[in-house]
């Protein structure tokens, strides 16, 4: 990523990264409320840019790569628990129905 701490107004630069495409990924595929505040930063990169707050738009675009990041992890996180809980709770079905117990 480039740094534009020292841009005068008529130089030409190019706006940072808005991470768009990993915050729909990730608000499609990990976590929705995490993804949907990336994708919040994100849709602000070019505005800010546009309007001459290039901290502004730095600001948005480290936000919104954080926040596809943070949601990426839970996603990760969350569906490494559930597949530990199916596991778990398979191999506790299939115990019962090995020892005999029907439940009546």
């Amino acid at each position: 990523m480039e740094n534009h701490d020292n841009i005068r107004p008529g130089e030409v630069q190019s706006p940072p990264e808005n991470y768009l495409v990993w915050a729909i990924l990730c608000t499609f595929l990990c976590c929705l409320p995490l993804g949907i505040f990336s994708i919040i930063k994100s849709t602000e990169v070019n505005k800010k840019w546009q309007q001459g707050d290039y901290a502004g738009a730095q600001q948005s675009s480290a936000d919104a790569k954080k926040y596809a990041t943070w949601g990426a992890i839970a996603g990760v996180v969350v569906n490494v628990i559930v597949i530990i809980l199916y596991f778990t709770i398979f191999a506790a079905a299939m115990a019962s129905n090995a020892s005999g117990y029907s439940g009546y």
